[in-house]
């Protein structure tokens, strides 16, 4: 079923992050520019948390708080759940149905390698899928080089 690091390899290792002192407007200006559901938010050159729509939604846009005034600082998600690159794509599902969560930060020891979204697994699983109905039908129709 593959590893992390194989679903890093193929959509890169680019992340996206926002100062913890930024507003929340320049935030969601800045997913909706990069089309991502989540920014890594930095203290300095240390990940402080995760702002995800989810945050936005529960604790900016339903308690009716002003995004240009308010920080990320104060609304973020500050507990991360993070996973190595050697974890299996199926313990990153089972860690991400558990923890009800659609983004995980990816740790190297200490580096930040990464950032795996629900997307980018489904994406994983159906090209797996794609490839072995591709083996398959090759196999039905005689066209298996074995």
């Amino acid at each position: 079923m593959g590893r992390v690091a194989d679903i890093l390899a193929r959509k890169g290792a680019e992340i996206r992050t926002i100062p913890r002192d930024a507003t929340v407007f320049d935030a969601i200006k800045m997913m909706v520019h990069h089309n991502v559901g989540s920014l890594l938010v930095m203290d300095a050159e240390a990940v402080a948390g995760i702002f995800t729509e989810r945050d936005f939604l529960r604790r900016v846009a339903l308690v009716e708080r002003d995004p240009r005034q308010t920080l990320v600082r104060d609304v973020m998600t500050e507990r991360l759940v993070c996973l190595d690159p050697h974890s299996s794509v199926q313990d990153c599902m089972a860690l991400m149905t558990q923890k009800r969560i659609r983004h995980l930060p990816v740790l190297d020891g200490p580096r930040l390698a990464g950032l795996v979204s629900i997307g980018d697994l489904v994406r994983h699983l159906s090209d797996e899928r794609e490839v072995e109905v591709r083996y398959l039908t090759d196999y039905i129709t005689g066209k298996y080089p074995g």
